[in-house]
């Protein structure tokens, strides 16, 4: 009986510590600050060629929270952005999802904030998987284009 018990104990514990382990694939804590430019939006360099960059909730953009208000990032992201041809996008924030471990919160854990995106002539909303938490190279994800300001 006792040996049961110490075997479902052990393997309670073996898999409680696997589900706090972060799925998170391209987090990068040496990744350069983020600027923002004379348009309140992310001076934003790089193009994703990685379909699953920004699209999969294993590969967020990262974008670090650095703000006192939590959505100020996503925003100056969002607002970089167009649709494939330059289309003007709308978003809106969907939920919180996809729980995983962190530093940088005082619970231990962050969230992913999911958006979706429409444009004139779009087919199907696109979601993005955002990350306020962790650093990351931030790109405007495979398919999308920068706002032409």
């Amino acid at each position: 009986m006792k040996k049961s018990i110490l075997i479902i104990a052990l393997s309670i514990l073996l898999n409680s510590c696997v589900s706090t382990r972060s799925t998170l694939k391209n987090v990068d804590d040496t990744a350069p600050d983020l600027v923002v430019n004379n348009n309140n939006t992310f001076d934003i360099k790089l193009f994703s060629t990685d379909k699953k960059y920004g699209y999969d909730k294993d590969y967020p953009i990262n974008i670090f929270y650095q703000t006192s208000k939590s959505d100020a990032n996503q925003e100056r992201f969002l607002n970089a952005l167009a649709g494939p041809k330059g289309e003007k996008i709308t978003y809106s924030k969907l939920e919180s999802c996809c729980p995983f471990p962190t530093k940088r919160s005082d619970m231990g854990a962050g969230f992913l904030d999911v958006y979706e995106l429409k444009w004139e002539g779009q087919k199907k909303p696109v979601l993005l998987y955002l990350n306020i938490y962790e650093k990351g190279i931030v790109m405007v994800p495979f398919g999308l284009r920068l706002k032409n300001n």
